[in-house]
């Protein structure tokens, strides 16, 4: 069955190339204007990817990754923002905001095709890792899920990836470029402080369970994930 991915563009020639590259590339484009046709969309079946426009009529692009990420009918989905903001601090909110990576306009089709291809690589990965615990922490691959003990922890499909290289790899220290290679892929340009980002990201869902203090800073080599004591 090809992926289907959803276009949340409001501005129809963008959607039009973009849903025509997707094609040549066997994927199955979906269109949507707005934030109301991409919830309608999304209902009629959940798509593989979403390409969504930093700015949107309504409601902003960041606003949408949020409410998605928090929404368990969208929360594992991959979403890649399109968007004219190509300063870093732009590019830092909407990492911030739930998405995995991002796309500054104007774009050629091969850029995103190759964004897309790793994204989905990513997530397809995903899906072999095994379950894991260390300390009060587990991981139930089979049903990509996370745990503190009984409850479940909600983390980004980022998150996921960062946290299971982490627990499959504790109480050992790692360089961010390192961090880079391992759970982005060697071969995606990544900025070294989007692990920064979603460091902070993976924090703040491991605090409420007292659990954040297993991902440690190790000043001035990087970061390490251990149940003992920094």
């Amino acid at each position: 069955m090809q992926k289907r991915i959803l276009i949340v563009d409001d501005e129809p020639a963008i959607r039009e190339m973009v849903a025509y590259a997707l094609r040549k590339a066997e994927y199955e484009p979906v269109h949507a204007g707005d934030a109301r046709e991409a919830q309608v969309a999304i209902t009629e079946r959940v798509p593989d990817l979403i390409l969504l426009d930093w700015m949107l009529p309504g409601s902003s692009g960041l606003e949408l990754a949020r409410r998605w990420r928090k929404d368990e009918l969208t929360r594992d989905v991959p979403i890649i923002m399109l968007t004219a903001r190509g300063e870093e601090n732009d590019r830092v909110s909407g990492l911030e905001s739930g998405v995995d990576d991002y796309v500054v306009k104007p774009f050629s089709a091969r850029e995103l095709l190759a964004r897309i291809r790793a994204v989905m690589r990513r997530s397809r990965d995903d899906e072999d890792d095994g379950s894991v615990t260390v300390g009060g922490l587990r991981i139930d691959g089979a049903a990509h899920r996370v745990f503190a003990g009984d409850q479940p922890v909600h983390v980004g499909p980022t998150e996921y990836r960062l946290l299971h290289f982490f627990m499959t790899h504790a109480d050992r220290v790692y360089t961010r470029t390192q961090l880079l290679d391992h759970v982005w892929g060697g071969n995606v340009y990544v900025e070294e402080r989007t692990v920064d980002v979603h460091i902070r990201r993976l924090r703040k869902a491991l605090e409420p369970y007292h659990l954040d203090d297993m991902v440690q800073t190790v000043r001035g080599a990087g970061y390490r994930f251990s149940a003992a004591a920094d």
